[in-house]
């Protein structure tokens, strides 16, 4: 079998060596790798350490450039020309456990034939060695109910199988530039659902200047996305979702109503969900006027 590793990097060029010995260190005879990467833009000597990695000809590596557009037009692009059968991003500043790519080609044998997942779903740890979450509760679940009905909070490496992974893409409003993942996700869960395994195939570490660690920013600069990601979700059946990720979704939903100025109460399905909103709705205007002056 053979797994499609998709890097978006940008000026990231001091840590993409750490990257590739991990690949290099999980690479097994019965399982091909290829290394897409994508150069945002950057103006470091990422293309020279990349050209010296393909030299040593260890494992397939495929180099794109594009003017600086951003994370997920990055994949987008990297996903159209994966070959492999199964596909995983990881960022440029993230590295492979032991062990990662036996443990995708098992999983993979044990479910190629299925047509209801779009993907497995392993855990992440830091490089301190904790789970940067919880472990999965069920075995098979959507990334919806993982976390907002079995309260999951933190990280996961998903693992999709290419032929569904390629009909899906990262949908960015107004020409913004990031999104998060899970409004992805929320669509392939319409019609897949994904396979929980409780072992790490990906250490993390974020940095100073990476997307988690500058969350308030990407909110600010990319309100059209978080808009209609809360919006699609407010369109969910909420049936076993906790009180406190009602909340979590109004609150948020008021927020980015505020900073596109876009009041849509009919996107909101649920009878409580409603109340809640209009009960929220002044005084998460006057809270999300602060946000702007952070």
């Amino acid at each position: 079998m053979k797994i499609s590793i998709l890097t978006p990097t940008y000026n990231r060029a001091n840590f993409l060596k750490q990257l590739y010995d991990s690949i290099i260190e999980n690479v097994e005879q019965n399982v091909k790798i290829e290394w897409l990467i994508m150069d945002d833009g950057s103006t470091d000597r990422t293309r020279k350490i990349v050209e010296d990695f393909t030299k040593q000809n260890k494992i397939e590596i495929k180099y794109y450039y594009q003017e600086n557009q951003g994370k997920m037009v990055a994949i987008n692009q990297l996903v159209k020309e994966a070959t492999g059968d199964m596909i995983v991003d990881c960022d440029s500043d993230d590295y492979f456990a032991k062990n990662a790519f036996t443990m995708i080609k098992e999983q993979w044998e044990k479910n190629k034939h299925r047509k209801d997942v779009y993907g497995i779903c392993f855990l992440k740890y830091n490089t301190k060695g904790k789970n940067m979450g919880n472990e999965f509760k069920k075995s098979e679940t959507t990334m919806f109910d993982l976390y907002f009905k079995e309260e999951e909070t933190g990280e996961k490496a998903v693992v999709f199988f290419c032929e569904v992974r390629k009909k899906f893409q990262h949908e960015l409003e107004k020409n913004e530039r990031f999104i998060t993942e899970a409004r992805m996700y929320h669509k392939m869960d319409e019609h897949y659902k994904i396979i929980g395994v409780n072992q790490p195939i990906m250490i993390c570490e974020y940095q100073e200047q990476g997307y988690t660690s500058n969350i308030t920013k990407q909110f600010k600069e990319n309100p059209y996305g978080y808009y209609e990601y809360f919006k699609e979700i407010l369109q969910k059946d909420f049936k076993g979702i906790p009180f406190t990720k009602r909340l979590y979704v109004i609150k948020h939903y008021i927020l980015f109503s505020y900073l596109t100025k876009q009041y849509q109460s009919k996107s909101i399905k649920n009878r409580m969900n409603k109340v809640l909103y209009y009960s929220l709705l002044l005084p998460g205007m006057i809270k999300s006027e602060k946000f702007i002056t952070i």
